[in-house]
């Protein structure tokens, strides 16, 4: 037989008593509009990186809850695959622009999935902009210290959002969009490696982590997810066969592939009013 258990409730008497944790706790979000460049990169591309200069502008009605929007343009530069490809695939082989003239068997079955100009121009997928409204919530804030001297506020902040994408990817050749045969745009002739814009959309998120050293700056760094799907090499990647899994020498919709683009950001915020709120 077990014993019984008994507790006891111990009431809280004096000045501390209905004291909230914390008191005179600054306010660096509430009621303020937040005002942040940014600089992002993207991870882990395989065929060009993107660069995309950008602006975040939001508003917090309180300290743990925000709503803005977030944009930016993109300027790319190529990997070294890219690189390699460009030189070892098309520069030194030198196929002939028109494909039903080559002799070298190389360009013949590179034909359909490589310019014989330039790579990243002709036919690499890039994002050029994007725009996403975005909720933020802050559930995590407090300070770091330095040798026990210097002392700075700062948060764990998350975010969630639809975002609106302008992609160019490789125009479709050989077949529409809808499967309908392009007779006059062939895939294996150069005038088919160039680039056609449209609009994506997909949902964005991430997490970032804020320092403010002072009541209107601050500055911090944050990680983003953009997961939708494109065609970022201009390949003929599917189209036919079991689950239109295999190449069908054309280059449409069928060909763009799930990615699960991310970026890292640097952020520099200010904050208005300049003056920062205290809690009681």
């Amino acid at each position: 037989m077990s014993a019984g258990a008994e507790a006891q409730e111990i009431q809280l008497t004096g000045p501390l008593a209905g004291a909230p944790a914390v008191r005179k706790l600054r306010l660096h979000r509430a009621g303020r509009i937040e005002i942040t460049p940014s600089a992002s990169f993207t991870l882990l591309d395989e065929y060009q990186r993107t660069i995309m200069p950008g602006l975040r502008v939001m508003y917090h009605p309180t300290d743990w809850l925000g709503f803005g929007v977030w944009g930016g343009y993109g300027i790319q530069t190529t990997t070294s695959l890219t690189d390699e490809l460009q030189v070892k695939a098309i520069d030194e082989r030198n196929c002939p622009t028109d494909s039903n003239t080559a002799t070298d068997t190389a360009c013949k079955l590179t034909a359909v999935n490589l310019t014989r100009g330039n790579l990243a121009q002709d036919q690499l997928g890039r994002m050029q902009w994007v725009a996403a409204p975005q909720v933020t919530v802050v559930p995590f804030r407090g300070k770091l210290a330095l040798f026990a001297t210097l002392f700075v506020d700062t948060d764990i902040s998350f975010f969630v959002g639809p975002a609106v994408i302008g992609v160019q990817e490789r125009a479709p050749c050989g077949k529409d969009n809808d499967g309908n045969a392009l007779t006059d745009r062939p895939c294996a002739a150069q005038s088919s490696f160039q680039l056609e814009s449209r609009i994506a959309i997909a949902p964005t998120f991430g997490v970032g982590w804020n320092f403010y050293p002072t009541s209107f700056f601050g500055f911090g760094a944050e990680w983003r997810a953009l997961p939708f799907a494109w065609n970022t090499s201009g390949f003929d990647n599917a189209g036919s066969g079991n689950d239109e899994a295999f190449p069908d020498t054309a280059v449409n919709n069928q060909d763009r592939q799930f990615r699960f683009n991310s970026m890292v950001s640097v952020n520099l915020m200010f904050s208005l009013p300049m003056k920062v709120k205290s809690s009681d």
